[in-house]
């Protein structure tokens, strides 16, 4: 790895917390992003912190009656899952509770919303190895994937949408087993499955409102899966790359470059990749059917930010290379990682 062109990675402000955070968020438009989590009492704690020159400043907290394990913005709004298996969205100005459901028997492990193109809705998936999408304006879900086998229950670690345009709509869904789901929402059925043989910790499209390009996921034991989605051919073109030496334990694209993402290491690293296309993407089989060619994963360069795993990590919309991200050491941190403009 050439690091001389390569951009580089700085810490630009850090905080200590008295809490264990696990979601940090920009609120959309502004300076200043979310951190939720669990302190020692084991309730929810959700701060919102405001960045300055010299410091970050906490402006505001609220409290919640179980730790948050999870939560992203829908809209204006902030939707949360807690460890009590309850789904809660929150008006963060007047502090009040717009949506909340009972959405699983378990903690709730990962959320997703959508909201750009058709009704908003949001997608959790749960230790009790249930994927459901809810619509904030009724309380019964709008799909709910139900594990087939009881006694081995798989824990959905991960969920997202994609392919939100015109009125399509998917969700991608990783298990601690390993497996992927793609489910389509607007013909309400399963297109694609996959197993990658070690737990899916983080999944993400590379846009979640384009027609489905790329979807990357995570795992433990340090893997990196990138799978090409243009073209389908008993199963779509993909490839597999030993990131780091720990659990990678989420993606993040950036916003203004979708070939471009970052990687949570469970060792402290924010790892930074380029994925670069092939000559070709789609060639023709041996029976004369369009198959998927699948390009490079590049390592661009790597940081070790925390003593513990990256929990969580964001991209600013608006800022290019600014990131606020949180660790299991009770750390969150404001990075800036430059020369992102030349790839």
């Amino acid at each position: 790895m050439d690091t001389t062109n390569a951009p580089q990675i700085i810490e630009h402000l850090n905080k200590s917390l008295n809490f264990t955070p696990f979601v940090t968020k920009w609120i959309p438009g502004t300076a200043k992003f979310v951190l939720c989590g669990q302190p020692p009492k084991a309730n929810g704690i959700i701060e919102i912190l405001q960045l300055n020159k010299t410091e970050l400043k906490t402006i505001s907290s609220i409290e919640q009656p179980k730790g948050i394990k999870c939560g992203q913005f829908l809209d204006n709004l902030f939707a949360f899952g807690d460890f009590d298996g309850k789904l809660k969205v929150l008006d963060l100005e007047t502090k009040k509770t717009t949506f909340e459901v009972k959405a699983h028997d378990q903690i709730i492990n990962s959320i997703d919303t959508c909201f750009n193109i058709g009704a908003p809705e949001i997608v959790t998936g749960s230790r009790d190895g249930c994927v459901r999408v809810w619509d904030p304006r009724q309380a019964a879900p709008v799909v709910s994937l139900e594990p087939i086998e009881k006694d081995v229950i798989p824990d959905a670690w991960s969920v997202v949408f994609g392919n939100s345009y015109n009125d399509e709509r998917v969700i991608a869904c990783g298990y601690d087993n390993g497996d992927i789901k793609l489910f389509d929402l607007k013909q309400n059925q399963l297109i694609w499955d996959t197993n990658v043989k070690n737990g899916i910790c983080g999944i993400e499209f590379d846009r979640k409102d384009i027609q489905m390009n790329k979807l990357v996921a995570t795992t433990l034991e340090s893997k990196i899966n990138v799978f090409d989605l243009r073209t389908f051919n008993n199963g779509f073109a993909s490839l597999t790359d030993e990131g780091q030496k720990s659990t990678i334990w989420g993606v993040k694209h950036l916003p203004q470059n979708r070939d471009l993402f970052a990687t949570q290491g469970g060792d402290g690293a924010l790892n930074i990749y380029k994925y670069s296309y092939p000559s070709q993407r789609q060639i023709q089989d041996s029976e004369g059917k369009p198959k998927g060619v699948i390009g490079k994963l590049e390592l661009l360069n790597k940081q070790d930010v925390c003593q513990q795993p990256i929990s969580s990590l964001d991209w600013n919309a608006d800022k290019l290379g600014l990131a606020c991200l949180c660790g299991l050491d009770q750390t969150c941190k404001v990075v800036i990682v430059t020369k992102l403009n030349l790839y």
